[in-house]
């Protein structure tokens, strides 16, 4: 395979352009603005911990979800959804004629009614043509995994649509499931999908044996150095092989949909999710609707994390309310939350590196079997983001390999996930460091400062995970370094007071995480903002607010730029009706792709602003800047308010306009945010039984355009990652069926069971973000796994490789 070239060209990000000065006379007297302006040199509203704008809502229960629009329509209906009880088979029959007959139903949709469409899709809510294959319909005759959709419901309420479903005779034609992804590959087992009903299928598919996509890369050479490391004594080979479950996303909002026709016969669907764009042109292609006459609204959302990614009950709900010609609500119930909803993909990683006895890292092998489920949504980009973004962690390793399958079994479709197959790979390849450590005896820290990416470094790395050739890019902000040394302080590396008893044991573990921002030439965010006449804004963006604070975000960007209040700037939800076009928020794009384009578009504003500040100042428009909420003569320091530019604007008797800007913003850059996990562990060696002391998060997250807000996602994504390191996760008997079906069977821990969180920002400038800003949502949930499995190996000599991390499994590996 030819390297890469290491020139690349600097994108170029036109801000704003230059309006030629209008010189006409205005009518009016403006008042000046007050003169407690902020100096101009200053940061207006950027990394100030601006308040965020749904908090007060939240807290009083005045925010509306979806489900708080269920009142709107007087006659709308509640449906519920029927699932398959076996793992792998055919729906032979299905008899619906005692629920029909049943008062307040309204209708029970089969595989086979004229309402329930046959084209295959798939659920994964990305860019057209998605990366994922189209191997689902709306209703399955065939059945892959338990909770697999069989038929519908709607009903007057809720209770009389569960009812019916209880009388709803299904029968079967049973097949044996596949539970294991490594028997599935096998051409012996049982066949989940036939490649001749599978469209969009994926590069390496093979679905005699059950292979969903191959990919595989490579740098260098590994094959050679292992030889090379056969013939030296000071050359090491290490070998570790790491194990990951289902994850559950937990969120607090299930998913729900309301689906009606307007008024002007147009479908409305008012839906829970992080991708309306998609969720649009997704159900035009099923239902054969022009996407002109479907409106998608996202109301405020219950938490995200990559489940409300997926085209998951919208279509179930659609062809209800079509069949029925009213108004339909669905919402899943917790039970189907655990078993139906998407989850993290379970992956089993083979690690195998070669390290000098000074700790060069000579070459790391990474092959990366994932467990694709039932389907197939996201199972080619979240296997090959296990190795995108740890691999590049150690860019200057001059032979690296990656391989990969996404193999289907009859458990549960996995999906995105908050992290994108990051936290597998991370546990996989930082775990497998603190082995390489261990192996030549070398501080961990020192052993990765040696070979850790730095500033200026040529990342090849991340090209061989999609089998890609020639994918490159220059890394123009890492803090990577002081991260390390901030975390090392804040935890107390080598200065921890140990426990009188002897059999407890306290170490510090660390691991390094990398992420990115956006998905590199695949994504786009666009803006519009308008200007009130009292100098106030209403900014309109694409972008979803699952919970984190984007709006405020993008609030602050926008008034960094206009220099007004954060306040004045009111953020609207996205609606695909209303709002311009964004791919969503996922892969933490939205403050670095959607930021930059409300940034151009309050720039573009902003011309506007000044055009007709300096005509009532009578002066070259080349004197005057926003500052404080004004329009200042640089000169003279005359100035005039937004809000008297907003009065003239509109009501002036000279040229009057809308003050409106607008903008697009893609690109081919996805810079990583980079961080460094420490966790502080106490392990009592005579039952496996540990604590978790402390766990610390460095961050460098660019420029943090609200470092309160930052800090939350850090101290969230840390409780998330800490979550998987240590819950039981989903656990299935031997015919697939769900043994973990709420809360308390998942153990997701307590408040009462989270260890004190520490957050650190490291600022960089990334010279490619808004304001040097990139991602910070998803770096943070990726290395608590490993940092926690080598602090427990640090402590009582202990490995432990597949999740979740147990006393039991401690204490089993002491008493061997």
């Amino acid at each position: 395979m030819s390297k890469p070239q290491s020139g690349e060209q600097e994108s170029q990000l036109d801000e704003s352009s230059e309006s030629e000065p209008e010189t006409e006379e205005h009518p009016f007297h403006w008042p000046e603005s007050a003169d407690n302006r902020k100096s101009l040199t200053d940061r207006f509203a950027i990394s100030e911990s601006a308040e965020k704008d749904d908090a007060r809502k939240i807290v009083t229960g005045d925010a509306k979800y979806t489900s708080d629009y269920a009142s709107n329509f007087p006659n709308l209906l509640e449906g519920k959804v029927l699932r398959s009880e076996i793992a792998h088979g055919y729906v032979t029959n299905i008899d619906t004629s005692r629920a029909e007959q049943m008062d307040g139903v309204h209708t029970v949709l089969t595989p086979w009614s004229e309402s329930v469409p046959e084209k295959p899709y798939t659920s994964a809510g990305q860019s057209y043509m998605e990366p994922s294959p189209y191997d689902m319909r709306v209703l399955r005759k065939k059945v892959r995994y338990v909770g697999d959709p069989i038929a519908a419901v709607a009903a007057t309420d809720g209770r009389t649509a569960i009812q019916a479903m209880r009388e709803i005779d299904v029968e079967y034609e049973q097949l044996d499931p596949v539970l294991d992804p490594e028997t599935a590959r096998s051409t012996a087992a049982p066949q989940v999908h036939d490649s001749e009903t599978v469209e969009n299928k994926l590069p390496g598919h093979d679905y005699e044996r059950n292979v969903e996509a191959h990919a595989e890369g490579e740098i260098g050479d590994v094959s050679a150095a292992y030889e090379e490391a056969e013939a030296r004594e000071d050359w090491t080979v290490v070998e570790s092989d790491w194990e990951m479950p289902y994850q559950s996303h937990l969120v607090p909002e299930p998913h729900t949909t309301i689906s009606r026709r307007d008024e002007d016969d147009r479908l409305h669907v008012i839906t829970s999710t992080q991708v309306p764009y998609h969720t649009r042109r997704q159900l035009a292609h099923l239902f054969d609707v022009p996407i002109r006459d479907i409106r998608v609204s996202k109301p405020r959302i219950g938490a995200g994390f990559g489940a409300k990614q997926s085209l998951l009950i919208e279509p179930i709900a659609v062809a209800l309310s079509e069949a029925v010609g009213r108004p339909v609500k669905l919402q899943t119930t917790r039970r189907e939350q655990f078993f139906a909803g998407r989850f993290r993909r379970p992956m089993s990683i083979s690690m195998k590196s070669v390290v000098t006895d000074d700790g060069a890292l000579k070459a790391l092998d990474m092959e990366t079997l994932s467990n694709s489920g039932a389907y197939g949504p996201h199972g080619l980009t979240v296997t090959g983001c296990a190795g995108t973004k740890p691999l590049p962690l150690y860019p200057n390793t001059p032979n690296m390999r990656f391989e990969m399958d996404a193999v289907h079994t009859n458990l549960p479709v996995p999906g995105a996930m908050r992290g994108y197959g990051a936290p597998q790979g991370h546990f996989a390849v930082e775990g497998h460091i603190g082995e390489v450590a261990d192996a030549i005896d070398m501080d961990p820290i020192e052993l990765r400062r040696k070979n850790m990416v730095e500033n200026g470094d040529l990342d090849e790395a991340s090209g061989i995970t999609s089998g890609g050739e020639g994918h490159v890019r220059r890394i123009r902000s890492c803090g990577l370094e002081d991260c390390i040394d901030r975390g090392k302080d804040a935890i107390g590396w080598g200065d921890l007071k140990q426990s009188d008893a002897e059999h407890e044991h306290r170490a510090v573990g660390m691991a390094l995480s990398a992420q990115g921002s956006g998905v590199a030439g695949d994504e786009l965010g666009a803006a519009h903002i308008k200007m009130n006449e009292d100098g106030s804004f209403i900014l309109q963006t694409g972008a979803v607010d699952t919970g984190p604070g984007a709006d405020t975000a993008m609030s602050q960007i926008a008034s960094e730029v206009l220099k007004v209040d954060p306040a004045d700037i009111v953020v609207q939800p996205s609606d695909t009706d209303i709002s311009p076009f964004d791919y969503g928020a996922y892969a933490s794009s939205t403050t670095y792709v959607t930021g930059h384009a409300v940034k151009k578009a309050a720039a573009d504003a902003a011309d506007s602003i000044r055009r007709i500040g300096a005509r009532m100042l009578e002066i070259p428009e080349a004197r005057v800047e926003l500052d404080g909420g004004s329009v200042v003569d640089t000169e003279s320091a005359n100035s005039v308010s937004i809000e008297a530019v907003g009065y003239e604007s509109i009501y002036g008797e000279a040229n009057r306009e809308q003050i409106m800007g607008q903008a697009s913003h893609s690109t081919d850059q996805s810079p990583p945010p980079y961080g460094a996990q420490f966790a502080d562990v106490t392990v009592d060696d005579s039952t496996g039984e540990f604590t978790v002391n402390k766990l610390v998060f460095a961050v460098d997250c660019g420029t943090a355009i609200n470092p309160k807000l930052a800090e939350g996602q850090v101290e969230g994504a840390m409780h998330m990652s800490y979550e998987y390191a240590v819950s039981g996760g989903l656990e299935f008997d031997e015919q697939g069926r769900p043994l973990t079906t709420d809360f308390r069977e998942y153990g997701m821990p307590t408040t009462a069971d989270q260890p004190p969180l520490e957050s650190i920002l490291v600022e960089t400038h990334e010279p490619t973000g808004p304001f040097g800003a990139k991602s910070v949502g998803e770096v943070p949930t990726n290395a608590v796994p490993p940092a926690l499995s080598n602090a427990i190996d640090r402590a009582v000599d202990v490995r432990i490789r597949d999740l979740p991390i147990t006393a039991e499994k401690i204490a089993a590996k002491l008493n061997e």
